[in-house]
């Protein structure tokens, strides 16, 4: 079974095949750790863990990097801001990125570079570029001379007039044509740098992704993915960087992905509409399975709307899937033999449709309620199960996530107490006061079940 990536520098669906037998690079770009991140920083996250589970399904070794940007002028000036040093922001809003990523259940990547720890590698990289004719020094920047490299473009297919006419490019006397971008610039005593050829001064966004692959997979990558707004300019210009920075151009990545972009409610997310929403404030209100279903909602290279709507649907079916596993959990799981050829993977293996998985999802889980054979149901359990790993679902026993509380609902002491004494009404054969609390816990959102093995309730 084999799996096919929309290419994004080709525009076509294509089989993926990795440079190395049995081994896959990948690289994501991560966050620039000066704020908490939003929802919509969460989608490419979410989108290319679940391509992660997926290629350690077919190879042996993936090596999946995902970076910390924490060099940027936004992190300077919310240190200047709040009057605190530098690094005090970078290590607490990485801290918070990876607290928010553990509550959507997302895996660590085998490594998590950091630009500032790959200023070596950067300055090495800059050195070449200005070797090899496609850099030069003006007044303490280092820029990258965009009309040097005939390629340039190719992966945004656009010409470079159209590119320059719809991005903001920064006009500026030491640059010699107003599309040419920074690699190093200076820096002043209050802001970050390290000493250079070029003197004191820090590098540019583009350079530090192109440095911390190259040191990490060597000059050819397999995989690069991340946001749609990423094309262009920060993708080109670390595609330009990667190929020009050997003296005999180079393949710098196989295989690019890029995810879309979410809206909030039909509309753009931005501050200015006041729908700026982020991770730690949803996984306060919901949980991560919830938020992570959303997510996967939509193909990834899709426009995604985020809603109330969204949100109310995917815990319900969430609840579906829950239920088929409670009503067999007194069979035990037969695991694939094989889990490529599930359904789910099997969806999750054309260009990671993840809507065609969560309709397998559903499928497995309608068979389960019809079926009556215990063997066929042992299978439909174990797909079902597997299906969840690979989406990064069933992080809870049925019984856990039908007693999760909702932020102000009825505490699970509070209902436990309140069916206890409906025993009790029920042994003195009191029926009236044994339905008036089954009518209280329903107003309260808690359905009751009397079964054999006691009584057992849930959230509605």
């Amino acid at each position: 079974m084999s799996i096919k990536i929309h290419n994004t520098f080709t525009g076509n669906k294509e089989t993926f095949t990795p440079l190395k037998p049995n081994e896959v690079s990948l690289y994501v770009c991560g966050p620039t750790v000066y704020n908490r991140v939003h929802i919509g920083n969460a989608r490419p996250a979410v989108i290319f863990d679940t391509l992660f589970r997926l290629l350690q399904l077919h190879y042996d070794q993936v090596t999946y990097a995902r970076n910390i940007t924490d060099i940027d002028d936004k992190i300077n000036k919310s240190a200047s801001d709040q009057g605190v040093p530098i690094k005090e922001i970078t290590e607490k809003f990485t801290l918070a990125y990876q607290e928010d990523m553990d509550g959507l259940h997302v895996l660590k990547p085998t490594m998590q570079p950091k630009a500032t720890d790959h200023i070596e590698e950067i300055i090495n990289i800059i050195d070449n570029l200005i070797t090899n004719g496609h850099a030069y020094e003006s007044e303490g920047h280092v820029l990258f001379q965009v009309s040097s490299m005939e390629a340039y473009g190719q992966l945004s297919n656009r010409n470079i007039d159209d590119m320059l006419a719809g991005a903001r490019v920064e006009v500026a006397d030491y640059k010699k044509d107003a599309g040419d971008f920074v690699l190093w610039k200076p820096s002043t005593g209050d802001l970050p740098g390290w000493e250079s050829p070029w003197g004191w001064g820090r590098p540019g966004w583009h350079i530090e992704c192109t440095a911390m692959i190259n040191k990490i997979f060597g000059p050819t990558i397999d995989i690069h993915a991340g946001g749609s707004d990423l094309v262009f300019p920060h993708h080109e210009n670390e595609r330009a960087q990667g190929i020009c920075s050997h003296t005999t151009p180079v393949e710098y990545v196989r295989y690019w992905m890029h995810n879309g972009m979410i809206n909030i409610n039909g509309e753009k997310m931005s501050k200015s509409l006041n729908n700026f929403i982020t991770v730690a404030e949803l996984l306060e209100k919901y949980s991560g399975e919830q938020l992570r279903y959303a997510l996967l909602s939509g193909h990834y290279r899709s426009v995604l709307n985020f809603s109330d709507d969204l949100i109310a649907q995917s815990k319900s079916a969430l609840d579906r899937f829950y239920n088929a596993l409670r009503h067999t959990e007194n069979i035990a799981e037969q695991m694939p033999e094989d889990p490529r050829l599930g359904k789910v993977a099997q969806a999750l293996s054309d260009d990671l449709n993840s809507p065609e998985a969560l309709a397998a999802m559903h499928g497995l889980s309608s068979a389960i309620f019809k079926a009556n054979d215990k063997e066929e149901l042992a299978q439909l359990k174990g797909e079902l199960l597997a299906g969840g790993q690979l989406l990064g679902l069933f992080q809870k026993t049925p019984d856990q996530w039908f007693r999760a509380a909702e932020q102000g609902a009825i505490s699970e002491e509070a209902i436990e107490a309140k069916i206890q004494q409906r025993v009790e009404a029920k042994k003195l054969r009191d029926f009236a006061l044994s339905d008036k609390i089954r009518d209280e816990l329903l107003q309260d959102g808690v359905e009751i079940q009397d079964t054999r093995e006691g009584t057992r309730w849930q959230r509605i």
